[in-house]
Formats: structure tokens, sequence, C-alpha cells
């Protein structure tokens, strides 16, 4: 099956229009507005200490502004799904973390000086997207257009593609916090493949120290480092802030769509004996994902055994007080 290239053609056109009146718009009001004048004036004029103490606070404290949210979030997913080369990982990547950094504003402190446990859940929503985002991109311009591509066909009709809008949704993020994130320190957020089932991909996210583990290569298209060094687990867990698991499911319309068909249809599960639909792990409602073939040595058995030992994870996670385990989430599989 073909797969769309992600070239100007894919980008929609709502998006192309969007940055064209956002450039004709800042070309404007450049040409109209005198910059320099305008930059003297708000910092000489009257009032110029209240104006740039309000604007150094603002500059401090973007994250907590009203839309930043979105704002990182539409950026997340436009520059994964339609302005990026779609990645080139082969099977033995899929359970690799891909890293986002950010950091502790202001407008995140609480009454006891540290990051507040409410303001952690939009960052896991930024550090998913771009995990979710960079990794099954081709598998969405897929489903995003299915009655050409026909990846998923209708359950009461099987000769005609099911039909729909191609939505992600979140089902439940479990949090445990560990330790205490200082005001304006830096942080990384490691998300990664944990395991899935017939409906939902669960996804594990570690907020850890900057710099605490160090990558052993870097992939420019996941915006972040997709592998970590071997080192100390007891230094890692020491290092660890907090860990949530992140229940994700895949919607054609009405239809749920079984994540290894999103992982299958974006290169990432390796041939799998005897086919997709011989013992049911595939919906009946789909046509068998299109398979990487350019790994050898990361197998099917391989990958469903790292599946399993995720499932045993999961059950850890939840049951146990979420206990970290670096050893697994931080070093490569």
């Amino acid at each position: 099956m073909a797969t769309p290239g992600n070239s100007a053609s894919s980008i929609p056109l709502w998006f192309r229009l969007g940055v064209l009146v956002l450039c004709s718009a800042s070309a404007y009001v450049a040409f109209k507005l005198d910059a320099p004048e305008a930059i003297l004036a708000f910092c000489t004029g009257p009032g110029s200490y209240s104006r740039i103490l309000a604007a150094l606070f603002l500059v401090l404290n973007w994250k907590s502004l009203p839309f930043a949210w979105s704002v990182r979030m539409w950026y997340c997913m436009v520059m994964h799904l339609f302005v990026r080369n779609y990645h080139s990982h082969t099977p033995d990547k899929l359970f690799h973390p891909v890293i986002s950094e950010s950091h502790t504003s202001i407008g995140e402190i609480d009454y006891r000086w540290h990051k507040s446990n409410s303001t952690y859940l939009s960052d896991f929503d930024v550090a998913r997207s771009h995990l979710v985002s960079h990794l099954v991109a081709r598998a969405g311009h897929l489903l995003a257009r299915n009655a050409k591509h026909r990846l998923v066909m209708d359950p009461s009709h099987p000769t005609k593609p099911a039909r729909g809008s191609f939505g992600i949704g979140i089902g439940a993020v479990h949090c445990s916090f560990k330790r205490e994130i200082r005001p304006y320190q830096r942080y990384e957020m490691w998300s990664r493949i944990l395991t899935w089932d017939r409906k939902w991909l669960y996804i594990v996210t570690h907020f850890v120290e900057k710099g605490a583990v160090l990558p052993r290569s870097w992939d420019a298209q996941s915006f972040g480092r997709t592998r970590g060094t071997p080192g100390n687990p007891q230094v890692w867990e020491k290092k660890i802030f907090a860990t949530a698991v992140t229940a994700y499911v895949f919607k054609l319309g009405r239809l749920t769509i079984h994540p290894a068909i999103m992982l299958g249809s974006s290169g990432l599960l390796p041939e799998r004996p005897g086919g997709w639909t011989s013992d049911g792990a595939a919906s009946d409602s789909a046509k068998g994902p299109p398979c990487a073939t350019k790994s050898t040595e990361w197998t099917w058995e391989r990958t469903e055994a790292e599946r399993l030992r995720g499932y045993e994870k999961l059950y850890i996670l939840i049951t146990e007080g979420f206990r970290a385990d670096p050893a697994v989430d931080l070093k490569p599989v």
C-alpha cells in the first residue's frame, strides 16, 4: 500500500491560508510601524518602568499566558503531521523514548514555592503529543483519507472503507508525584510506548532532571533524543520528579482503531508470522497494516515479548503507587 508523502501537497489548505494571512498581517504592521521609534517610546516614555516590568513578567511567564497551551499543542501537531518528514524508524525504535524539555514558570508555582501538581498535566499533554504525532503521522494521514487508501473497512459493509473523522482521545491518566520541581528549574519529559491492547495504547512519561541521563543519539525528526546511555538505576531513580501513564484511543468516526494498525501502518511493527487476522489480534474490519521489514534483528516475537513486559510494568505502576523502574524506562530497550 502506498503511503502519502509529507510534501507541500499534504499540508491542509486551512493551514497554508492561515500562514499566508499571518505573514501578510505581520508585513503590514512592520511596514506601518516605525520599530525603533516605538521601542524607544516604550522604554523611555511616561510609565516606562511599569511597561518594562509587565513585559518582563509576560516573557518569564509565557507558559501560563492565555492560549499558551493551545499554541504549544498545535505547534507540536502541525510540525510533526504537516511540516516535518515522516520518520524512518525501524521496529527496534518502537519502545524508545522521545524527549522534550521545559521549565517551571512563575504561573506554575504554588504556595509551597514549587511546581503545582495541577500543571504537570499540561506538560504531559505536550510531551505525549510529540511522541504520538511523531510516531503515527503516516498512519494518521492514511486514516484521514481512508476512503481513498482503504486502510480500515466498515464492519457492517466489509467491501466499503470506514468513514468518519480521524481523531485521538485520552481515556485515562494516572500520575504519581515523587519529588518537587523548583521555580525555573529545567526538566526533561521522557515519553515512550509502554504496551497496547485491542483498544488502548498505553504511554508512560517520566519527568526527569535535565541532563540526568545523557543521550546516545539525536533524532532531529522527533524534537529530541531517542536513546539514553546505560548507567546506575539508583541514580536515575533519584532524578525522577513524576511518572504518569496515559491510555490513548484512536477513532475513525465512532469506530475504534486497533493500535497495532496505527503502529504497523507507520512502519513500526515487524512482519507477523501467519498474518494479522489469523488469531483475531487485529480487528476483522481492518486490513493488515503494512509492516516494516528493514530490521531483521527485531522480530515479531521480540516485539510481542516487550509488549507483554509492558503489561507487567503497567500493573506495577498502577497497583504499587507508580514505583519507578528507571532501568527499564530510561535505558534503551
